[in-house]
């Protein structure tokens, strides 16, 4: 009912009720001299007056008009305007009770203002790990190395978003695992900018990940693995997330973004320069649709980063390392550079494609990377890569947005009482890092991954993994049985991931 409405019908009961409980409301108008029963134009109120049962249709009694009494109709409209009033105030507070609408669902804690200006979101995740290894029988400079086995909180972060007035949004993302702080996001972004109507943009500084690999841009919530390729090797120490400025834009089948970065959130104690970077990343959707509920999509993309290290002449903050971890907890290297300090600078270039039909996924990667080394020594080239292959067993398609894959999200919830079994996903990956250049030994190796994921529903999902070393040469570990290549590695993976 309209608040006009409301007002009117409220004034006229109520006005009934001061004259009588069978009173009617008459008005007169000045000009026509008509007598009416609803107020109108020139329509002045003369009085209530009540309704006379009649005796009999012969004789019928006339009513009896109150006498014009001009007080009385004075007093009417005072109490009729002061009823308007409070009914005005009435108004003010229940718009002020209901100003901020508050939701609890899979998506976190979520404050928003009525007219949708103001947003809160309170979120977060946890990765509860369990890792295992075989044939990790090894020595590493005649010194026993055994990968550890055992538990770990991988990750457990709290997540705070905001929205300013529609077009200011705020995000910091802080992890505690390990029984530390780190900051991992903490980032403010301009989504204001118009171009063309059918063009997004978005203008980000802070700590934030920088534009290079699709793997990297994905979140470890939305990895059907539980860690990274063997290609991420090249990507993590290099175009991980830094400070900087990010200008992205995207249109229904493609997206574009470049960025200007700094170092990470570290302070620099130094007494040398940071390092800079830039880089940009664009992709492509020659195909993006979906019929009858089967999703049908190819993405291809394409990234470019240089990075001019920490005062080049020395590269004091460090320096470059790569290398490869079984497990995040089991402290065992098979193949590692040690910390290069010659480094200058860094050019690499990255090509992504996927493929999405239904409930099959298919894609890879492949990352070509070049350092320019001081004092005169040679550069060196490394390139990794990954290809991967997944099945929904249930029939769900895996989500895609700007450029980004998302995890899966099950078409029934996991429920004893009302028969749901979730989302089951299977995933198999081979990937491979050469770090060999010349006369430079920084290892090779090949690996194969498999994955066996059950989403309970949206926020839950039990993660199982295997991986497997198939290949490697020049590493710094030696097989203590055969006293040859660290081979056959094996690594089992579980994690209980929720992620809100």
């Amino acid at each position: 009912m309209k608040p006009i409405i409301f007002k009117l019908i409220l004034a006229l009961f109520l006005g009934g009720v001061i004259s009588g409980a069978n009173a009617i409301d008459l008005y007169v108008n000045t000009k026509t001299k008509q007598v009416f029963t609803e107020p109108g134009p020139d329509r002045e109120l003369i009085g209530a007056f009540e309704r006379v049962k009649e005796k009999s249709v012969q004789a019928a009694t006339p009513p009896v008009l109150p006498p014009q009494n001009r007080s009385s109709k004075l007093r009417i409209r005072a109490e009729t305007s002061q009823l308007i009033t409070r009914i005005d105030s009435l108004e003010k507070e229940i718009k002020k009770s209901n100003n901020v609408k508050v939701t609890l669902d899979q998506k976190g804690l979520q404050a928003e203002s009525v007219d949708g200006n103001f947003k809160f979101k309170i979120g977060g995740r946890m990765h509860a790990d369990a890792s295992l290894s075989s044939n990790d029988n090894f020595s590493e400079s005649g010194t026993p190395a055994e990968a550890n086995n055992g538990t770990e909180i991988r990750r457990a972060r709290l997540t705070f978003m905001s929205t300013f007035h529609k077009v200011w949004k705020f995000k910091s993302d802080i992890d505690f695992a390990d029984n530390e702080v780190a900051i991992k996001d903490l980032k403010l972004a301009y989504t204001g900018l118009k171009i063309f109507e059918e063009i997004k943009t978005r203008i980000t500084v802070g700590h934030q990940k920088q534009a290079f690999s699709r793997e990297l841009q994905q979140s470890s919530n939305d990895n059907m693995y539980t860690e990274r390729s063997m290609m991420n090797i090249l990507n993590a120490p290099v175009v991980d997330r830094a400070i900087g400025v990010n200008i992205a834009a995207h249109g229904r089948k493609w997206t574009a973004q470049t960025g200007v970065y700094g170092e990470s959130i570290s302070p620099n104690n130094t007494s040398k320069d940071e390092g800079w970077g830039v880089n940009g990343r664009a992709t492509f959707n020659p195909i993006l649709n979906n019929d009858n509920g089967i999703q049908k999509l190819i993405h291809l993309g394409i990234a470019g980063n240089y990075r001019e290290t920490s005062n080049s002449a020395t590269n004091s903050r460090g320096g470059i390392r790569y290398k490869y971890e079984t497990s995040h907890m089991s402290n065992l290297y098979p193949i590692d550079t040690g910390t290069i300090t010659t480094a200058k600078n860094l050019k690499m270039i990255g090509f992504e494609a996927n493929g999405v039909y239904g409930p099959v996924s298919v894609g890879g990667e492949f990352t070509q990377s070049w350092m320019d080394r001081n004092n005169g020594m040679s550069s060196l080239a490394f390139h990794g890569w990954y290809g991967e292959a997944a099945l929904t067993l249930t029939g769900e398609s895996r989500t895609y947005k700007n450029g980004v894959f998302k995890r899966l999200k099950p078409k029934s919830t996991f429920s004893l009482a009302n028969g749901g079994f979730g989302a089951w996903e299977i995933a198999a990956r081979v990937g491979g890092i050469n770090m060999n250049d010349g006369a430079y030994k920084g290892g090779s190796m090949k690996n194969f991954s498999f994955a066996l994921n059950w989403y309970a529903n949206e926020n839950v999902r039990l993660m199982f993994g295997y991986d497997r070393i198939i290949d490697i040469n020049n590493s710094p570990l030696i097989d203590r049985t055969s006293g040859g290549k660290p081979d056959g590695l094996n690594t089992f993976m579980f994690r209980t991931q929720i992620a809100i």
